[in-house]
């Protein structure tokens, strides 16, 4: 059994006094799921020493949204995975849509911080999605092999066992539209039947996230699916009854 995971990615969102409410509440309700499902948060980088204290002994693990492919050096701005770890870091997102469409990161570059995140222990959750166009071209399928082949040709097939992935269909991603648990449910079997070809074992125990306008009132129908283990959550993570909502929604 796959243990479902939900994470909370708040994106350029946050201030320290809403910051504190939030994990206030989450902490609160989500140690009542810790058996039954894995919770993180993922806040911009100013605010992870406030999240790591906030944390510490909780229930609820904390991550980052981005980091550099580079250890170290004069890349002004950017984040280093040794520093993430620093901050007790578990998990790192790699590859958001927004990092791709908006910073120009391509499939190489990203398998480069996934990379650089295994080095320091981080777990990497590795977004890959196809846009409206690709969609109506039929080619989603082709797209995302395209994404998964950069890392597994980095850094080989069984790095995967220390990793998640993130389907995120870009056309559904804040535009309040989501696609439907079947649509959904055919692209993660897509993507598990990827992995199986090359390593069942790992394919077997891959964590394949759906992240694409999931919401408290559209929660229990995706995350019911059988190859859906959890959600990458954008905008409702950001409210503490609908995240919860979402959490409890991927423990049934």
């Amino acid at each position: 059994m796959r243990k479902p995971l939900v994470v909370g990615n708040w994106k350029m969102n946050g201030s320290q006094a809403t910051n504190c409410s939030l994990i206030e509440a989450l902490c609160k309700e989500g140690a009542k799921m810790e058996a039954d499902v894995d919770i993180v948060v993922c806040p911009p980088f100013v605010y992870l020493a406030d999240i790591k204290s906030w944390l510490q002994g909780s229930a609820i693990s904390w991550g980052a949204q981005n980091l550099s492919q580079h250890k170290d050096g004069a890349y002004t701005g950017e984040v280093a995975s040794s520093m993430l770890s620093d901050f007790g870091c578990r998990y790192v997102i790699v590859g958001h849509s927004e990092r791709r469409l908006l910073y120009g990161e391509t499939n190489n570059i990203i398998a480069e911080k996934f990379a650089a995140a295994q080095q320091e222990n981080l777990i990497p959750i590795v977004c890959i999605g196809e846009t409206l166009e690709e969609r109506k071209q039929g080619v989603t399928e082709q797209v995302l092999k395209h994404q998964l082949d950069a890392v597994v040709q980095r850094t080989g097939i069984d790095t995967w066992a220390k990793a998640v992935i993130a389907y995120e269909p870009v056309w559904a991603i804040g535009t309040g539209h989501t696609a439907t648990p079947d649509q959904a449910q055919d692209v993660h079997a897509l993507i598990r039947a990827y992995f199986t070809t090359q390593n069942p074992s790992i394919a077997k125990r891959l964590l394949i996230l759906y992240g694409g306008s999931v919401k408290g009132n559209n929660a229990a129908q995706l995350l019911a699916m059988p190859d859906i283990d959890g959600g990458l959550i954008g905008g409702a993570s950001l409210n503490a009854e609908e995240f919860l909502i979402i959490c409890r929604a991927a423990v049934n």
